[in-house]
């Protein structure tokens, strides 16, 4: 750190003499004296710890006594003649959860998986993972899990279940299916058996964290309801509206292997891709660019279109940002001497503001190059605009029945309140792995495998197709979410692993169908299983874009005069809290900022002069601040970020979570419900802020520098 003049902080920065002093003792600033003291007083180890926090790993395979299933998960990636105690064997599978996919390895002993890799084998991850991946296993032996099914919170069989399920089903005169996005054709057949034994049925379906815009503005510009497949491996320039593809936007396990390729000089004449990051929150993203360029979370659509008259043509509407119009022109002259060899990319969730994006590329003849359709992704397939139906219609009593699959709307839903109210009157079946909002009201609990006990198949992108096997039989009274769908549909097959065949099925009438190079079925499918992935083909190639939507230019997010703007992301770790109670994601610090357990308000770091807004003048880390956001005023620490935006500051979602587990209650604050809608689409913004004096200090401040 010295001899590299590398720095994390501003007391590092300016070398202060305590925090230098601290920063050399181990225990974080205790001096040896103290830490031996508290070390006395904590009695306790890591499993001890896991134990507190509901994660039994003794208990949980005891259970399960610790065997593989009858039928094995066969071929392994490394098949054994047996299981021998102390050797380890493998698995190749997915992992897939609340819009996060990724092809794995999975390294088991004694039949229990104990950690998680990436698949080479995979020409889209490239054998890359992720720390959501890795920490999936430890979510496998959660014993807040459900263990067994419910019918009006008291067990009962599966038998006496379905009959009761059945019996609703049949009555009922309005269904809906609420579910993530379906990354698994299989699933999806399961689905459309359901659908067809009950015609009264719509599927709805959102994301956590919504790129509805993004499908709505391709469907518009082009006639296809997809995320493209963004190259980065193949972009010279690549520009980025706080799009933190490193991180959490999309499929950052893909993007961040590519985006390394040209990020690396291998010669003398080789060349290194420029990054540019238009933002106001310093994101993982960010911190690897070239140049920032800072502008409000308001000012993000007049930015794009303001980029968007330069390359494309047309008025932009008024942008008071002088720097960043500057810097933007520059942007400009880049993009259009890299014609063909660019990649713009924006994670608004405005409409129109991806319309413009859409012309960018299209204008710079980016289409085919580094924005591809053919292997578009499926990774994001929802829209909170089917929400807002779903509630509509409840509340005008069209629909009496819902169905949840593993989803939480009623937290990840801006207006979750309202949902939640009109629910009351629905008859409520959750195909749940956890308690979480949503499920905590629910009439029966139908209780879902982990995906490591799990049969399954996953096609994230079109031609890309993976494998899902067990590594672990059942550890409680669960089963997989498509057969209880098929189940109910009187659709399952019969024998003693009913999913596996339907899933065979699929797989021998469809892909192996198309397959010349197999003697038989049997042979295809072991190979499938012991390889993980498949490629299949593609879709279309590159559309032609819809000029007359161009006419979006006027209908961007207008740049606002209020004083203090906040900007609300995703963290690396717990998204929007999908994976908030697992107690490895939260006590893994924050790339960024290297906070852990909880979520901090990012403010401008009072260093360089520049004047602070009200509110947030001498404001350093762990203080205790009121942040009203709209209607709704909630506590939090402070954390100095550099790189944020003067007149702004940032808070992650995804915290603040009830009834969802002990390590997931009451951490944090829940800002979820103060995102604003636009045009239906959730914009991840609110100008309406303002930040109060300190109210304190936090007594345990865990905002810890790593």
């Amino acid at each position: 750190m010295d001899n590299n003049n590398i720095w994390i902080g501003g007391k590092d920065l300016t070398r202060d003499e305590k925090f230098i002093r601290e920063s050399q003792n181990e225990f974080n600033g205790l001096t040896p004296e103290k830490a031996a003291q508290a070390a006395e007083k904590v009695q306790t180890n890591r499993r001890d710890f896991l134990k507190y926090l509901g994660f039994g790993l003794g208990a949980a395979t005891v259970a399960a006594g610790c065997d593989i299933p009858v039928k094995r998960a066969l071929p392994y990636v490394v098949k054994p003649d047996s299981i021998v105690p102390g050797v380890a064997t493998y698995y190749a599978s997915s992992y897939m959860e609340g819009g996060d996919f990724c092809p794995i390895i999975v390294k088991t002993r004694e039949g229990r998986p104990i950690k998680i890799e990436g698949n080479s084998m995979s020409t889209m991850t490239n054998g890359g993972t992720s720390a959501r991946a890795q920490a999936s296993v430890l979510s496998l032996y959660d014993t807040n899990r459900y263990k067994m099914p419910m019918v009006g919170g008291n067990k009962v069989s599966w038998a006496d279940l379905d009959k009761e399920v059945k019996a609703k089903l049949a009555a009922a005169k309005g269904i809906r299916l609420v579910t993530n996005t379906i990354l698994s054709p299989t699933e999806r057949k399961a689905v459309a058996a359901f659908v067809a034994k009950y015609p009264g049925t719509k599927v709805v379906t959102y994301d956590p964290v919504s790129a509805g815009a993004i499908l709505e503005a391709n469907e518009i510009s082009f006639g296809d309801r997809v995320v493209p497949n963004y190259r980065f491996d193949k972009a010279n320039l690549i520009v980025s509206f706080g799009a933190d593809f490193l991180g959490t936007w999309i499929s950052p396990v893909e993007f961040t292997s590519q985006y390394a390729k040209n990020r690396k000089v291998s010669g003398p004449n080789s060349k290194m891709s420029r990054h540019i990051q238009v933002e106001s929150h310093m994101s993982m993203t960010g911190s690897n660019a070239d140049n920032r360029i800072l502008v409000k979370p308001s000012e993000q659509g007049a930015a794009i279109a303001y980029l968007a008259s330069k390359i494309v043509g047309g008025s932009a509407p008024a942008f008071g940002n002088a720097d960043a119009k500057k810097a933007l022109d520059k942007v400009a002259n880049q993009l259009n001497a890299n014609r063909g060899s660019a990649l713009v990319v924006s994670a608004s969730n405005n409409v129109h503001e991806q319309i413009l994006i859409n012309a960018i590329n299209s204008s710079l003849g980016n289409l085919g190059t580094t924005v591809d359709f053919a292997n578009a992704s499926l990774q994001r397939q929802g829209s909170e605009r089917e929400l807002k139906i779903l509630l509509d219609e409840l509340k005008s009593g069209m629909v009496d029945t819902v169905l949840f699959n593993n989803c939480n709307p009623v937290f990840e839903y801006a207006d979750g309140a309202a949902l939640q109210g009109a629910l009351e009157g629905a008859y409520k079946i959750s195909l749940g792995y956890t308690p979480n909002e949503t499920n905590l009201a629910a009439d029966v609990i139908a209780p879902v495998n982990h995906t490591l006990e799990s049969w399954g198949d996953a096609e994230p992108k079109r031609g890309h197709v993976t494998m899902i096997q067990p590594t672990i039989a059942p550890l409680f009274d669960t089963r997989q979410a498509g057969l209880s769908l098929l189940t109910w549909a009187g659709a399952a097959p019969g024998g003693s692993q009913p999913y596996l065949s339907f899933l065979k099925s699929s797989w021998r009438n469809g892909a192996f169908a198309n397959q010349t190079n197999f003697i038989g079925f049997d042979g295809f499918w072991n190979k499938v299983l012991k390889d993980g992935v498949f490629k299949s083909g593609g879709g279309t190639s590159a559309p032609v874009f819809n000029a007359n939507a161009s006419a979006s230019m006027a209908r961007v997010s207008k740049p606002s005069s209020a004083e203090l703007e906040i900007s609300f992301y995703e963290k690396v770790s717990i998204g929007n809290g999908v994976f908030s109670n697992n107690p490895w994601l939260q006590e893994m610090p924050d790339p960024v900022d290297r906070t852990s357990w909880g979520n901090y308000l990012a403010v401008p770091v009072d260093f360089d002069g520049v004047k602070r807004i009200n509110g947030l003048n001498g404001l350093v880390d762990g203080d205790l601040v009121e942040l009203t956001i709209g209607d709704k005023t909630v506590t939090v620490p402070v954390i100095q970020q550099f790189g944020q935006m003067p007149g702004t500051v940032a808070l992650a979602m995804g915290y603040g979570r009830e009834n969802s587990g002990i390590c997931a209650n009451g951490v944090g604050v829940n800002i979820n419900d103060c995102m604003p809608l636009v045009d239906n689409l959730t914009q991840y913004y609110n100008e309406n802020v303002a930040v109060s004096n300190k109210v304190g200090k936090e007594k345990e401040f865990s905002c810890v520098q790593y």
